[in-house]
Formats: C-alpha cells, structure tokens, sequence
C-alpha cells in the first residue's frame, strides 16, 4: 500500500492538470495492537468525549473491546448501537441515518465507526452532518470505502452515494480482519475485482464524454487490483499476510477515490448493476447481500456485455454509422475515438477468469446464487445505467442498441 506521504509526493508531482484534493488522513495502522492504538491516538488529539458507532455483531466483535480500552483509560464515550429492521438488516437509510445523530452529543469530540460498509456510511454521513471528525476501525475487510469520502445511503428507497468526509484515522487490527467470515472476504475480493469495468468505463467516459481522468489515480487502483488478483491463494487463506494485501488494496482503492473526490475509479457500470439490486430487494422487503459479492457478480455480467456485444458494435465502422443519432449524441465522439475505445474493451479480461477466482475464495459467482432472478438481471442491465450520472460503456450501449438485445 502506498504511504500517505509518498501519495501526497506523488499528487504534486502529476501533469493531469485535473484538481487533486488534499488527503486528509492522518494515520492509517494495520497491526495486532490498533484498537489500542486508536485509544491512544484520540489521547494525543486530546479528543475527550469518543462516541463509538457499530450494529449489535460488530459491537461484540470490536466495539466492546475498545470501549473497554477506553473505560480504563479514563476517557468519556458513549457506545450507539444501530439497530436491525423488521428483517434484521442493518441498513444506512433515514432510520439508521437519525439512530446515529440522535446517538451523538453536541459534547462528543469524535465519532469511531466500528464494522463494515453499512456502519462506515451510517457514520461518515452522521459525523458529517453533525459537524465532527470520524475514525475507522473496520471489522471485515469487505468493501473499498472505509476512508473514502462517498456516503451510499438509501433515501425513500433510492440509493444515493453523498459526498461526506473521509477518516481523519483508520484502525485495522489484524486479528479482527482474519476472523471475518469467508464471505465477506470474498466479499471484499469481489469489490476490488470490479475495477476492471470501473476503470474501463471511467476511461470510456474521459474519451467520450470528456469526463476528468487522472492516470495517477487509475495507477493506484490498479495496482491494488492486481495484487489482490496475483496473491489470491494467500486471501483466500485468511492468513496475516493474505489478509493484509486486501485490506491495503481496499484502502489504497479508497484513497485513489480521495484523491480525485469522487467514485469513477472504483464505480462504474457494475457497482451500478449493484445498486440497482439493492434498490429493488428494499422494495420487495428481502434481506440484504454483502456489496462486494454484489460487485463480484455484476462485474462478470458487465464484462460479458462489454466483452461481446459492445467490443463487437464499436469494432465495425459500418454498424457504428448505422445507429440512430440522438440528441446530445456522443456517438461521433465513438467513431473518432474507435481505436482507443477498442483497446481499453480488448485490455479486459474474460468473466470466466472473474469466476475462477471468486470460487478461489468459495465466493458467490452467479447472480441466482444471490437470490436475484433472470429477470432482475435483464432489468438492472436495462435501467441501472439511469442511477448515475456517468458515461459508462452500459449507457452508450442501451442508448443505441437496448439490452433486449442482450442474449
């Protein structure tokens, strides 16, 4: 992983020419000894008020040991425990979102999340809204967005990714990352293996729609990528060292996103597909399914699409001049751009690959396996391109083609 102060050498010295913003973590520690490293960081910042945030398992498996720490420091905190719903998921929505301010004094110096992704967004939101720094401490190395700035919340059933705050410290203690249940490190495998189309339609977007595009930043995630991709057995045992590269490329993936503020290196048509899903199960009342193993699916499927049909339509000029001009159309810019586009959809690699290495880490590898039905799939790969406001290869595809034809 790389180190705070090389990442910040590394920023000054990048000709994008795009806004790099300052990264305002002050530590990161990945030890057996980082809940006590975490009390006695908020000691140094003389922070004298800790309110803790976690959901009734992560209390059990971290929560209480820190506020223990804390008890016999002698520091004030109070611990907020965020309930599970009628269908005992625990879910950053409005509920969740006010469980945590009411849970926080106007006296509380800082805001500790304590658990996976689901807590990490709860708390970035209500720490933000209520005008105080959060520390992560993570629980399961399962998603990339502990030390992000993004906030996915579901308002009114809609899932919307907020701008918040990032940590202003992050916490992971090894011991507690490597007793993580198989699918949720599988879980964050599949997170990061989603930045093969992440990065592929960020690039897409920077070509077509000349969305900002850093290189530096695309280098990081990356990286992070293909070290989780070459040490996959060593992941796939939960041993220190395996578990240690995933948690680094989960937080290197995090800090890649910092640095251009916002999610397009780590977010694209697949974690749309994911969103989407995740809307449509609020809706139906079902229990939710990790993200990462979300992603890992949906990223085959995307690979997939892009892989045949879009790699096929955008290698044939002819049948690029044949398609319906719309309005705004970025269709000219594809024409002109063709060669480039072609490289990035040959630069993927197969959703077979994907699979192997998911069934490496006993992950889920099929969308059924998830409870999402064929239908709901043909669906999301329909409309889920209308949940962000991105260029992605999924949108250029249904504006000029429509998924119906997607065998």
């Amino acid at each position: 992983m790389i180190a705070l102060n090389e990442l910040s050498n590394l920023s000054k010295a990048c000709t994008c020419g795009n806004q790099h913003y300052e990264i305002t973590i002050d530590k990161i520690v990945i030890s057996h000894e980082a809940l006590k490293q975490a009390v006695s960081y908020t000691i140094d910042q003389s922070f004298q008020n800790i309110a803790i945030i976690a959901d009734q398992t992560t209390f059990k498996v971290a929560g209480e040991r820190l506020a223990n720490l804390y008890k016999e420091a002698n520091v004030n905190h109070e611990v907020v425990i965020i309930e599970a719903n009628e269908i005992n998921d625990v879910i950053a929505d409005e509920v969740s979102l006010i469980e945590a301010m009411l849970g926080i004094s106007q006296n509380t110096d800082v805001v500790i999340a304590v658990g996976s992704g689901t807590i990490h967004d709860i708390a970035r939101f209500a720490s933000f809204k209520m005008g105080k720094p959060f520390i992560s401490v993570p629980t399961a190395p399962s998603v990339d967005g502990f030390n992000s700035m993004g906030a996915p919340v579901v308002i009114k059933g809609v899932k919307t990714t907020y701008q918040m705050q990032s940590p202003i410290a992050l916490f992971a203690d090894i011991s507690i990352l490597q007793e993580a249940p198989k699918e949720m490190i599988a879980a964050g495998f599949g997170d990061m293996i989603g930045k093969y189309t992440s990065l592929a339609d960020w690039k897409f977007s920077h070509l077509i729609a000349g969305e900002s595009y850093c290189p530096l930043t695309a280098q990081l995630t990356e990286e992070a990528l293909e070290e989780c991709v070459k040490q996959v057995d060593k992941i796939s045992e939960a041993d220190e060292e395996g578990i240690k590269i995933l948690i680094e490329a989960l937080i290197q993936s995090g800090m890649a996103m910092l640095l251009v503020g916002h999610s397009s290196p780590a977010s694209g048509g697949e974690h749309h597909l994911s969103h989407y899903w995740e809307m449509e199960f609020l809706k139906q009342g079902k229990a939710q399914v990790l993200h990462g193993a979300k992603v890992g699916v949906s990223a085959q499927l995307i690979l997939d699409l892009y892989k045949k049909e879009v790699l096929q339509l955008v290698s044939s000029t002819k049948r690029l001049e044949e398609l319906d001009v719309n309005t705004e159309d970025k269709l000219d810019n594809v024409i002109a751009r063709q060669k480039e586009v072609v490289e990035v959809l040959n630069s993927l690699p197969d959703a077979s690959i994907l699979a192997n290495l998911l069934q490496k880490l006993e992950g889920i590898v099929r969308p059924t396996e998830l409870g999402i039905s064929t239908e709901l799939v043909r669906n999301s790969l329909h409309e889920a391109h209308l949940l962000r406001n991105r260029y992605t290869m999924l949108k250029f595809w249904n504006e000029h083609v429509g998924i119906h034809q997607y065998a």
